[in-house]
């Protein structure tokens, strides 16, 4: 939802200056994807399950950004090279799935061990799995020719609904996170079942797309 033309103007403003200085300084986006990876998952599974919610929040935020960083790096360094240009996909994908995984796993344990939360457990493991799932699909659709795009939860949404709550848990508020990993675990549910509808259309169409390029030659 988040991601649209607006939002990545706004966003690009304040990454787009920083890529292009980074770029200059000779440093790879593919470093600064595995560097905030491995900051993100180191900070999710130190803070959280100790219960220092609202410096894990900050950190975890603060190296997520990278995300957007890398993205703006690579556009401003293309220079036609598809193989790079490929490759860096493919390894800011699968950090992506290493970072979320180790946010809700950190947000799990904190509330089985320490929140005394069994429910938002559950909740926290519905969103890591309904997470990975979405963004698999999306990715195995598009390597079959087909469109998955869209939903009502994607990346983003994940990462601010489930810091937000993280943070106001820490700062005091009851049941935030709760309220947020719920909120999140049925989103992300009806994501995935939008998905599946755009997946099941796109190859309804490519079949009709399909019989109506043979009918002629009957």
């Amino acid at each position: 939802m988040l991601d649209n033309l607006v939002a990545r103007a706004s966003i690009g403003r304040v990454t787009d200056p920083l890529a292009r200085r980074l770029v200059r300084w000779g440093v790879s986006p593919d470093v600064v994807t595995v560097v905030g990876t491995v900051g993100s998952v180191a900070a999710a599974l130190w803070f959280l399950p100790r219960g220092q919610l609202v410096a894990g929040t900050v950190v975890v935020t603060a190296f997520v950004l990278c995300d957007l960083l890398d993205g703006a790096m690579a556009r401003v360094r293309d220079a036609g090279s598809r193989t790079v240009s490929q490759f860096g996909a493919v390894l800011d994908s699968t950090c992506d799935r290493i970072a979320d995984g180790a946010l809700f796993a950190g947000l799990a344990w904190w509330s089985l061990h320490l929140g005394d939360q069994p429910r938002t457990a559950v909740a926290a493991m519905t969103c890591l799995v309904s997470g990975q799932v979405v963004s698999y699909l999306k990715a195995r659709a598009e390597a079959s020719g087909l469109s998955a795009n869209g939903g009502l939860v994607e990346r983003a949404e994940r990462l601010i609904l489930a810091l937000l709550g993280t943070g106001l848990e820490g700062l005091g508020v009851p049941g935030a996170l709760a309220v947020a990993l719920w909120l999140l675990a049925v989103g992300s549910v009806v994501t995935l079942g939008q998905r599946l509808v755009a997946v099941h259309r796109s190859a309804a169409a490519q079949a009709g797309d399909a019989g109506g390029a043979e009918e002629p030659g009957r």
